[in-house]
């Protein structure tokens, strides 16, 4: 059941996304972004993490899970270490991805010749 929960709960996010951007005059920036935005507020509250525990990894993939960790990581040290653990928990738990995205995109950049 829990494969299920996380592929309707993925599918439900993309669909909502491509919905978005058909109907309006959005840019898939626009969306990313309010997307974030979403997952940062609802993990605010603590409700990113009851759906995590409800769909497990299903909401972990979609972009709203980069709101939740950023979110999550700043109020995690915020408690320990105060205002400057605010800067430091964003980029704690999104390092690794954040890093690989970049060193990938290099890598591709490098390898694969542009159109344009």
């Amino acid at each position: 059941m829990l494969l299920i929960n996380s592929f309707l709960f993925a599918g439900a996010i993309c669909a909502l996304a491509q919905i978005i951007l058909d109907n309006t005059k959005l840019t898939p920036g626009h969306i990313t972004s309010i997307f974030v935005v979403i997952g940062s507020a609802l993990d605010t509250f603590s409700i990113y993490d009851k759906i995590v525990e409800v769909v497990g990894g299903g909401a972990m993939v979609p972009i709203t899970s980069f709101g939740h960790l950023l979110i999550h990581g700043a109020l995690a040290k915020a408690s320990t270490m105060g205002p400057l653990g605010i800067v430091m928990g964003m980029f704690d738990l999104t390092a690794s991805g954040i890093t690989s995205a970049i060193i990938f995109s290099f890598i591709f950049a490098v390898i694969f010749k542009p159109k344009n």
